[in-house]
């Protein structure tokens, strides 16, 4: 019972975030001298009808704080309005989010799975040749920009023809089986999910290595260990605990960097993701389709952190105690 009440404060907590979020990205956007329907009245393709529904669903005719109130409105209900090519701006979010929600947990999983062991490892061999030569990697990983590797492998991809140039399925795919579906999928995000498992790697690995020196200087893992229990014990049962903790806690900031991160390797990639969703929109100025974009983003920050708030609690009942 007292964890899903401090759930649900932390849920009630995340309101005023996403609302200041949503005021702050609407002012700047409203503010700036672009016509938000710019874009909609120069395509030819989109009826004077579609343009006045839009123009009276934004209150363009009305002052900025009403604009954004009857915005706020049309967001809780669902109304995203449209893009500058006519589609509904729910729709086109609707088809790109599950691709970037698969691309960021399988980063997510594999950057977990291998950077907190080898944080571990590094720690327990400090100052030895392993955790030397490791350093220098992570320091080299943390140092290549996202997009400047995502280039370099698509480059080793095409002189090689190894791996898929872009995209997320082959021409055929609507042909094949379940199984070949699934392997043509994980193929072609080879090279997107290794371009963010390097930087996301290189950035846990050295964190968890950190905090696991930090724990095993502590002095109640020295009474561990002047107890005569076994290394094992003292690094996996009494260490490791309290070192993940702070890394729970970086999770849910992980999870909101990956769609930052992921915009550009993205576009490299041509990965039908929100990344490049964005990145069009906000080339295009499509207003709706930018403003949704960004409260999508606050809203994956606050649904890592609040993972990260369960598990947490999960991990250590002390906060349930503080909360």
């Amino acid at each position: 019972m007292e964890t899903l009440k401090y759930i649900f404060k932390r849920i009630l907590q995340t309101i005023p975030l996403l609302v200041m979020v949503s005021l702050i990205s609407f002012f700047i956007i409203r503010l700036s001298p672009v016509d938000p329907l710019a874009e909609l009245k120069l395509n030819p393709s989109i009826s004077p009808e579609t343009v006045q529904k839009e123009k009276e669903r934004l209150g363009l005719d009305k002052p900025i704080i009403v604009q954004y109130g009857k915005w706020a409105i049309s967001f809780v209900k669902g109304d995203l309005g449209v893009t500058s090519n006519g589609e509904k701006v729910s729709r086109k979010l609707q088809e790109r989010i599950p691709y970037t929600l698969l691309l960021t947990s399988i980063v997510i999983l594999l950057t977990w799975l291998v950077g907190v062991p080898l944080g571990i490892i590094a720690a327990v061999n400090w100052k030895t040749p392993f955790d030397r030569i490791l350093t220098v990697l992570t320091s080299v990983g943390m140092a290549i920009p996202s997009f400047f590797f995502a280039v370099l492998l698509l480059m080793f991809a095409v002189k090689t023809g190894w791996f898929p140039i872009g995209g997320l399925t082959s021409p055929n795919f609507a042909e094949m089986n379940f199984g070949r579906k699934f392997l043509d999928i994980s193929y072609h995000l080879i090279l997107p999910v290794a371009v963010l498992f390097t930087i996301s790697l290189a950035g846990l690995q050295r964190q968890m290595r950190a905090n696991m020196l930090d724990v095993l200087d502590s002095d109640y893992v020295k009474f561990a260990r002047a107890k005569g229990l076994s290394e094992f014990k003292v690094v996996y049962k009494h260490a490791l605990r309290n070192a993940i903790n702070p890394m729970i806690t970086l999770l849910g900031f992980e999870f909101a960097g990956l769609l930052s991160g992921a915009a550009l390797t993205e576009y490299v990639f041509n990965y039908p993701g929100l990344g490049t969703l964005i990145l069009e929109a906000v080339m295009k100025s499509d207003i709706n389709l930018v403003m949704a974009s960004l409260m999508m983003g606050a809203v994956m920050l606050v649904a890592g952190n609040l993972i990260a708030d369960i598990l947490l609690v999960i991990t250590d009942p002390r906060i349930r105690v503080k909360s």
